[in-house]
């Protein structure tokens, strides 16, 4: 068992936003069990994350249903169970929308919608047998409903918009059994995959001025989990874009 009775599950947490959300959770005593699709990577960021009797990892991609169940296992197992599910894992490509194929739509619909899709089903079925309620804080984006011309990435961005809805809908589908589901909807924020991009016209889009941190996002994530009486809320976590434009 961990040093704590709370545990998180964070999918897609070799680096970036998950990395940073599975890292605040630790510091501040929880148990995690970490998720990514390469092993050697996710060994890698436990290894860097440290607290090795707080941590299990699964490797897997969350679109193979098999990957989240065995995350609710190894929390059961490691922990005595989940009572926090962060769906992070997923992929953003820019494409033009005549570009698209259909291979495309396939792939993020997998990717993203069907990875949390079955990631939360699995960890609702064990929340439901434990009777002890839970959180579920899936991550989207600011862009589903505040959209820009030169962000052409329709294929990744409705898949996210399905998680919107799906946030929305759970949040009162399992109110009964005492699980919240909110969603954290970042702006641009400094991960991996903002890598290749130019910060400059990013940061000049949010009333702050600047590009979000993988820290602003985890403690929206902790806000949401900590926040009892919080659930069906989209929390944008974007320094002021969707509010107005500097």
């Amino acid at each position: 068992m961990g040093s704590t009775s709370k545990t998180a599950l964070v999918t897609g947490s070799s680096s970036g936003i998950g990395f940073e959300v599975a890292r605040s959770f630790l510091a501040s005593g929880w148990n995690v069990v970490l998720n990514g699709r390469d092993e050697v990577r996710l060994r890698d960021a436990a290894k860097q994350l440290g607290h090795a009797a707080q941590v299990a990892i699964v490797v897997g991609a969350t679109s193979d249903r098999a990957t989240g169940e065995a995350m609710v296992r190894s929390a059961g197992e490691r922990f005595g169970g989940a009572d926090v599910l962060v769906n992070n894992a997923g992929e953003f490509a820019p494409k033009p929308f005549l570009e698209v194929t259909e291979q495309d739509l396939d792939h993020y619909w997998s990717v993203n919608l069907k990875g949390t899709y079955f990631t939360t089903q699995a960890t609702v079925r064990a929340m439901i047998d434990r009777g002890r309620g839970g959180s579920i804080v899936n991550i989207g984006t600011v862009l589903v409903d505040h959209a820009m011309s030169w962000v052409q990435a329709t294929a990744p961005l409705i898949s996210k918009g399905a998680i919107r809805a799906l946030t929305i809908l759970l949040a009162a589908e399992l109110a009964p059994h005492g699980i919240r589901v909110n969603a954290v909807a970042p702006g641009f924020i400094r991960t991996p995959l903002m890598d290749n991009a130019d910060p400059a016209p990013l940061a000049a889009s949010a009333l702050l001025g600047r590009i979000g941190e993988a820290a602003d996002v985890s403690a929206a994530v902790h806000y949401l989990v900590e926040s009892n009486y919080v659930t069906g809320h989209v929390l944008n976590v974007d320094g002021g874009f969707v509010t107005a434009r500097r």
